[in-house]
C-alpha cells in the first residue's frame, strides 16, 4: 500500500537522524556536562552494544507483537533515549540514554529491513537505505541551527527528539496498515510457519557465508569513512580541510550511488548489483595504491562509494528468497547484529595497524575486506540457489 510505504521511507529517515547526533554534538557537549573527550567512545559501544542485543532478540518478539507495534515502539525508544540526551545532568546519564537508544535503533533496523523485503521489490530497498542516509545526513545540519546558541546543543537535539515522537503517533495511528499488508502477503506463503532459533538459523544453508559479508562490508564501509581523511593527509600530502571534503564525496557516492541503484534493480538482479557494487570498490582502492595524481584520490573515494551503495540493501533483500519467509526475520536479526560486530571491531583494528605499521595500508585493509565479501557473498549464492530458485 502507498500511504504505508511513505510512513516506511520516514521511518528510515527518523532511523537515521540519531546516528550521526552524538558525533556532531559532542564538542560542545562534552565542555557543558563535564564528559572526557574519549567519553563519546563509550557511549557509542553501549549504542552498538544495545543494537546487537536487539537485532538477535528481534525475530521472537517480532513474531508475538507485529512489524508495526515493534517498529512504533521502537521508534518510542529512540525518541525517550534523544529526549534524555537533552536534559542530561552529567555524563553517566548519557551512558544510560544510550541503552534505550541502542535497543529502539536496533529493533527498528531489523524489523523495518524484513518487512520491506517481505513485501516489497528490491528498488524501494535501495531507496529506503537512501533515505537513511538523508536522515543521517539531516541530523548534524538541523544540529548545527542551535550550536550557536549557548548550550544550542540541548534545544537540538531535544527539536530531533520532538520529530521522533511525531512520528510515533504516526506509525501508531497506522497500525492497521501494517496488519492489512502482513495478512494479504501471508496467503500461500510459509511465513506462517514456526520460526527458527538463532541457534538452528546458524545451520542453514549459506547463512554462515551470509554474515561474513555484512561483516566485511560494514566493517570496509565505517573504516573507509573514519581513517580515509588521515591516509589522505599522511600518505597522499593533502590539507586536512580539503582531505575531510574528498572524504564527503565517499558518502556522497553512496547516497546517491543507492538512489541510482533502484532504477538499475529494475534490470539486474540482486546478486549481480552486488557483485558490480564489490568489483567497483576494489576498483577504488586499486586507484588509491597506484602512485596516480593526488586527484584521483578523490575519485577513488567516489568510486568507493558508488560500489558500496548496492551492497547492503540488495544483501538485505536477498533475505527471505535465500532463507525462505519463515526464517527470514531470525536470519536477519542474526544478519543486522553480524553487520554491527564488523561496523564496532574493523575501524579500530584498521587504526591499530595504521598505527603499528604506516597509514598506507589502509587501501591494502580495505581491499581485503571488500575481496572476503565478494567471496563470502558468490558463497552464499550458490549455497542457497536450489532453495531461490
Amino acid at each position: 500500500m502507498t500511504i504505508l510505504l511513505v510512513l516506511i521511507y520516514l521511518a528510515f529517515i527518523g532511523l537515521g537522524l540519531p546516528d550521526s547526533l552524538l558525533g556532531a554534538a559532542w564538542p560542545q557537549l562534552r565542555i557543558d556536562i563535564g564528559a572526557p573527550l574519549s567519553g563519546a567512545g563509550m557511549v557509542s559501544m553501549i549504542v552498538t552494544a544495545g543494537t546487537i542485543v536487539s537485532s538477535l532478540v528481534s525475530a521472537r518478539v517480532i513474531r508475538r507483537f507485529g512489524t508495526g507495534k515493534v517498529t512504533a515502539v521502537s521508534t518510542a525508544l529512540t525518541a525517550a533515549a534523544l529526549l534524555g540526551y537533552a536534559f542530561a545532568p552529567a555524563y553517566w546519564w548519557l551512558c544510560i540514554m544510550a541503552i534505550p537508544l541502542g535497543l529502539g535503533a536496533g529493533a527498528v533496523d531489523a524489523a523495518l529491513n524484513n518487512f520491506v523485503a517481505l513485501h516489497y521489490k528490491a528498488h524501494h530497498m535501495s531507496w529506503l537505505h537512501c533515505f537513511w542516509g538523508l536522515g543521517a545526513t539531516a541530523g548534524p545540519i538541523l544540529l548545527s541551527v542551535f550550536l550557536v546558541r549557548p548550550q544550542g546543543w540541548r534545544t537540538g537535539i531535544r527539536s530531533i527528539g520532538l520529530l521522533q515522537l511525531a512520528l510515533v503517533v504516526v506509525l501508531t495511528v497506522s497500525l492497521p496498515l501494517w496488519r492489512k499488508v502482513t495478512e494479504k502477503n501471508e496467503i500461500g506463503s510459509d511465513a506462517t510457519s514456526e520460526a527458527v532459533s538463532n541457534r538452528e538459523a546458524l545451520r542453514l544453508r549459506g547463512l554462515p557465508a551470509a554474515l561474513l559479508t555484512f561483516f566485511c562490508y560494514c566493517g570496509a564501509e565505517l573504516g573507509c569513512g573514519l581513517w580515509a581523511s588521515s591516509f589522505l593527509v599522511a600518505s597522499r600530502g593533502v590539507a586536512p580541510a580539503q582531505a575531510a571534503g574528498w572524504v564527503s564525496l565517499y558518502y556522497a557516492g553512496i547516497t546517491a550511488g543507492r538512489f541510482f541503484s533502484g532504477f538499475a534493480m529494475h534490470r539486474l538482479t540482486c546478486p549481480a548489483m552486488i557483485r558490480l557494487g564489490g568489483l567497483t570498490s576494489l576498483a577504488g582502492c586499486v586507484m588509491l595504491v597506484l602512485p596516480l595524481p593526488t586527484v584521483f584520490s578523490a575519485v577513488a573515494l567516489v568510486l568507493i562509494g558508488l560500489g558500496c551503495a548496492p551492497v547492503y540493501p540488495c544483501m538485505i533483500h536477498e533475505t527471505p528468497a535465500r532463507f525462505g519467509e519463515a526464517n527470514s526475520q531470525t536470519a536477519m536479526g542474526l544478519q543486522m547484529a553480524t553487520a554491527y560486530c564488523g561496523s564496532t571491531l574493523m575501524p579500530p583494528l584498521l587504526g591499530l595497524l595504521a598505527q603499528l605499521v604506516s597509514v598506507t595500508v589502509f587501501p591494502w585493509f580495505l581491499m581485503v575486506l571488500f575481496g572476503l565479501m565478494l567471496v563470502a557473498s558468490e558463497v552464499a549464492a550458490r549455497l542457497t540457489q536450489p532453495h531461490a530458485s
